[in-house]
């Protein structure tokens, strides 16, 4: 059997098999809201907003880690690469690193690439993480009309299950504490209740969002949670209000920056506290 990639989404529905960079690209001919753009839209301007979608920014390698501990634990996802150097400071390290990134690759040192591979095996050997892991279709592509502006979302999970939508992340510390920092402060309740709307959309149901958070340092510890209403109302509200802004920008063909006009600015108030007058 001959599977055809999708290059172009005009109905809503699920894909299973896009390729990744089909998906990132943005297949819908009048473009599409993800969960990721719905954040960036909030925290900066429409303007910058804008040109970075058309004109995406070179990968950091900061993420590589995460997205070869994605690929070897979900199983698809852009190939990696051990490159054979201790750091990336010399000349040949830094060659080798832009060859992989032109490849479409993910660069790794040794320790870096083992790090993963310990990683891979913590979660497998979780009796949560590796039985929710276990089961379930990877990577698939969802694409929805957004009931109350009508403009296009789009979400890539992790893993969907029949009864569950799990999501991966590799992180520094994987402390109860930590975690809530980290959601706040990266917009993964957001994230969540962007996800759980395109499953409900497109007739899933009510499905649980599951984080899995797994530590980048040994002993790899592990920690599954998930949001209570709360949290996710909170994220639904910045999903509104980015949908509500794109949904505006997309009507009127007008991406505005910061201002149009001079401005006064104020001194943030640590900058006020200690001064004497």
């Amino acid at each position: 059997m001959t599977t055809t990639t999708v290059l172009e989404v005009t109905e809503p529905g699920i894909h299973p098999d896009m390729p990744e960079d089909v998906y990132h690209r943005d297949p819908v001919p009048g473009g599409s809201l993800s969960s990721s753009g719905a954040r960036k839209l909030l925290e900066t301007c429409p303007a910058r907003f804008d040109y970075e979608r058309r004109n995406p920014p070179p990968s950091r390698d900061e993420f590589d880690l995460g997205k070869a501990f994605h690929t070897k634990v979900l199983g698809t996802g852009a190939e990696t690469v051990v490159c054979d150097f201790r750091d990336w400071k010399t000349k040949p390290a830094q060659e080798a690193k832009k060859a992989a990134y032109a490849a479409g690759k993910v660069p790794l040192l040794a320790h870096q690439a083992a790090d993963v591979d310990a990683m891979t095996d913590a979660v497998r050997s979780h009796p949560i993480a590796g039985a929710l892991l276990s089961k379930g279709d990877v990577e698939q592509s969802l694409f929805w009309t957004d009931d109350r502006t009508g403009i296009w979302r789009r979400a890539r999970l992790d893993l969907l299950r029949t009864d569950a939508i799990v999501d991966l992340k590799s992180c520094e510390s994987a402390d109860g504490e930590h975690v809530a920092k980290a959601i706040a402060r990266y917009g993964y309740h957001a994230q969540a209740d962007f996800y759980l709307e395109g499953a409900r959309a497109l007739g899933l149901g009510e499905l649980p969002f599951l984080f899995v958070f797994v530590e980048k340092r040994p002993p790899h510890l592990i920690h599954v949670v998930q949001l209570g209403p709360d949290e996710l109302a909170a994220g639904r509200h910045l999903n509104n209000r980015a949908i509500d802004r794109f949904a505006e920008c997309q009507r009127t063909g007008v991406w505005p920056g910061y201002a149009d006009d001079i401005t006064t600015i104020s001194l943030p108030p640590y900058a006020l506290r200690n001064l004497e007058y």
